[in-house]
């Protein structure tokens, strides 16, 4: 599509105000312009994340140059290119991370951030892998070291990032553990690997895990009572690594058992990071996971789809936590 047949105007969803799901309203915006290294996107779906729901809540402000519309990954096809891009054309099909601005019917991302939607997926599954493969892999593989043989945990394990990790972790050959609130999920998670899933109600996970040895690395989400908790279930010499807080960031800690027992607890958000770090996490996504996904040997999990206008409704899906695996936003 040339510059030329490019619509004014998109359909967006934007944050009236800070709140709950109902603060997502519809609204029309004029179609970004890609810049330097950009491409602009026609997005056909885009992933809800739980980013999106901080920022919502008026808890994760985007950074300064990116949209100030929801959305952190999406797939469609490649409308226009910016000055500088090589490597792309229009019509190109693509997932891609974004800075923000998912919620539209275009969107502007690097091109570096775009990678080719694997042989036979649909555009829909396509748009759930960048935020949730690109935090797993730069996580648990980049910075988490994970290796074969050894045990891993990862909490919420039904969820988009669960999900991923449980898939991803098997793949390279590691001993799965995970955590789940009830049964049901704790099948799924067993259908997709896991070694062991602990019903989180019932079961206390640092008892489980440490009876097998203690975890090598863990990958957490939950934050509060459940850091120290985390430190209690690794295995000498293991890492924890932290990528949000959903029962919050403040806890008080003796920390001398990091020292006694050669702990490492990390963690990282992906959002803040520059462009540069971003694309050369998109090469390793590429190299590594990308075979697999083509293989079959590792696909997204997914539970509902919404019309972008009805974003509101896919909020509330998400933070009920009844979803397993990934929601999205339809375009069209």
């Amino acid at each position: 599509m040339s510059d030329a047949q490019l619509p004014a105007m998109m359909r967006v969803v934007e944050i009236s105000h800070p709140g709950g799901p109902e603060v997502l309203l519809p609204a029309t915006r004029p179609v970004p312009v890609p810049g330097h290294g950009e491409v602009l996107l026609r997005l056909a779906y885009a992933g809800v994340n739980r980013p999106d729901a901080l920022q919502r809540a008026g808890a994760y402000a985007p950074p300064p140059t990116a949209s100030d519309l929801p959305g952190l990954e999406g797939a469609g096809t490649v409308a226009a290119i910016g000055p500088g891009v090589t490597g792309l054309a229009v019509g190109d099909s693509v997932c891609a991370l974004l800075p923000g601005g998912g919620y539209a019917e275009y969107a502007v991302t690097p091109a570096a951030h775009c990678l080719p939607v694997p042989a036979g997926m649909d555009l829909n599954q396509a748009a759930c892998l960048p935020e949730t493969y690109f935090t797993v892999w730069s996580n648990v593989f980049m910075r988490g070291r994970l290796q074969g043989g050894e045990r891993f945990l990862v909490h919420g394990g039904s969820s988009g990032i669960g999900t991923t990790a449980i898939q991803l972790a098997r793949a390279f050959g590691a001993r799965v553990f995970t955590t789940a609130g009830d049964d049901v999920k704790c099948a799924a998670c067993l259908a997709l690997g896991a070694e062991n899933a602990i019903n989180y109600r019932t079961e206390d996970f640092v008892t489980v895990v440490k009876a097998a040895g203690g975890a090598d690395l863990i990958l957490d989400m939950v934050g509060g009572p459940y850091i120290a908790r985390n430190l209690s279930a690794l295995a000498d010499d293991g890492r924890l690594v932290q990528i949000a807080f959903l029962q919050g960031p403040k806890v008080e800690l003796n920390l001398s058992t990091l020292m006694m027992r050669r702990l490492t607890f990390t963690g990282s958000t992906l959002r803040p990071q520059s462009d540069l770090a971003k694309a050369r996490i998109a090469e390793e996504v590429r190299a590594h996971v990308w075979p697999l996904l083509t293989a079959g040997i590792v696909a997204p999990v997914m539970d509902q789809e919404f019309a972008l206008e009805d974003a509101a409704l896919a909020h509330a899906r998400m933070e009920s936590s009844a979803h397993i695996g990934k929601i999205v936003l339809r375009m069209s």
